[in-house]
């Protein structure tokens, strides 16, 4: 797996790309050089990281177990390489984003480990691992799933840290995955776990324009 860094210092934000994308994508896709003030100027810092999507939730050719763990494999990853390297580099209190599915990665990765994130922007992500699965569930899906396991989660000290992240949830009214993030909303409100749900109007989408606009917003 390859990783991409942009900017020198600043805040720095693990990237995750969208379904199945790749650790070029973000820069292809123009959501570097939207913020290239930013990152010029050493306000933000990107560390954008390769997928395994095709290998775990969406590879349909093994059982949905291994889906799961493939995806472990891939967290293990970016605790054990990743992280260290970012660290290595900027010891500035940890962002992660994402759109699309990356917005998913970057919830579930922030809801996992709240010791080690600040702030999470997630756009127009989708956080039910479950049509992935086929019907099959067990504790490590489960634990994959936010929607499912923020309202298990009573340990005061791990609810404290996940009430002091910034957490964004930008999605459009007409996104395919607004259902989620209103959701997700109403359960981080039943927690008492302060967020900014951002909706967007004028037939907002779930399309790269929509997070060009919502990237610019929150970063």
């Amino acid at each position: 797996m390859e990783l991409l860094v942009f900017g020198h210092a600043g805040t720095p934000f693990l990237v995750f790309p969208t379904s199945m994308g790749r650790f070029f994508d973000y820069e292809d896709r123009g959501m570097i050089s939207l913020l290239a003030d930013k990152y010029e100027h050493g306000q933000l810092q990107a560390f954008c990281v390769d997928s395994v999507d095709s290998e775990s939730w969406y590879n349909k050719s093994v059982h949905p177990r291994d889906r799961v763990l493939r995806h472990m494999q891939y967290e293990s990853y970016l605790l054990n390489e990743v992280l260290p390297l970012i660290r290595g580099r900027n010891q500035a209190p940890l962002g992660v984003t994402g759109c699309s599915f990356g917005g998913y990665h970057s919830a579930n990765f922030a809801f996992r480990h709240p010791e080690l994130v600040s702030h999470m922007v997630s756009i127009s992500g989708a956080f039910n691992i479950k049509q992935f699965l086929d019907g099959y569930y067990d504790e490590n899906c489960y634990f994959n799933c936010p929607a499912d396991f923020l309202p298990g989660v009573n340990d005061p000290a791990i609810l404290d840290k996940i009430r002091r992240m910034r957490i964004i949830l930008a999605s459009g009214e007409h996104d395919i995955c607004v259902a989620e993030n209103r959701r997700l909303s109403a359960i981080l409100s039943e927690r008492q776990i302060p967020h900014w749900l951002d909706i967007w109007g004028d037939g907002a989408q779930h399309e790269w324009p929509v997070w060009e606009g919502q990237t610019r917003k929150f970063l």
